[in-house]
């Protein structure tokens, strides 16, 4: 019997998104999935959105990390872009270098054993080759989930149910993973179920 099928949409300066990408590892660890790691793009969702000036800056500056992403994806493969994933988290969430994203990028890259030209594609090029395909990924999670969320974006089966989340701190280690994952399959079995949600406490745990 093949592995299951998830598929997880992160935005690569969410942090929230960084959280749930070390879930679903651990998940993969005390559960027969076969997890993929996907784009999408908190620029690309709040184009044209009245927003605070500050979370505006930090939208414009993200397009670069995104458009790595993707270009990873599309030329080097999913397990690539994972490698680089896992390589600029390490870098830009838990090791807090976020003075310079594009510097933290190619550092991930170089981390990742991915060619270094890759890094071309970060600066925002409207309607280009990246740029489409950008969209298109983001499409790829929205088309799914709705327009209504945000990152991380969750998606069981090929192209299945997808939910906003899940949202944790810190990241739930061996059987909890499991179990998370258990409970969040059981929901996207259930057609007419649509949210859970409560307010969160505390900034991120990367422990």
């Amino acid at each position: 019997m093949s592995a299951r099928a998830v598929e997880l949409f992160v935005d690569p300066v969410c942090p929230f998104a960084w959280m749930t990408s070390r879930w679903l590892l651990e998940a993969a660890t005390v559960r027969d999935i076969a997890p993929t790691y996907s784009v999408m793009s908190l620029s690309v969702l709040n184009e044209g959105r009245d927003l605070d000036a500050g979370y505006r800056r930090m939208l414009d500056d993200s397009w670069g990390p995104a458009r790595l992403a993707v270009e990873i994806v599309s030329t080097q493969g999913s397990d690539a872009f994972a490698r680089w994933y896992t390589a600029w988290g390490e870098r830009y969430h838990v090791g807090g270098q976020q003075d310079d994203r594009r510097a933290v990028a190619v550092a991930a890259l170089e981390a990742a054993e991915l060619p270094a030209e890759l890094i071309g594609a970060y600066e925002p090029v409207a309607g280009d080759a990246t740029d489409v395909a950008l969209r298109a990924s983001h499409d790829g999670a929205i088309s799914r989930v709705g327009d209504e969320v945000g990152t991380p974006v969750i998606s069981f089966g090929d192209a299945g149910t997808a939910y906003f989340g899940p949202v944790v701190s810190p990241a739930p280690k061996g059987e909890d993973a499991g179990r998370l994952l258990d409970a969040l399959e059981t929901l996207s079995s259930l057609e007419g179920f649509y949210e859970l949600k409560r307010s969160r406490t505390g900034g991120v745990d990367f422990s």
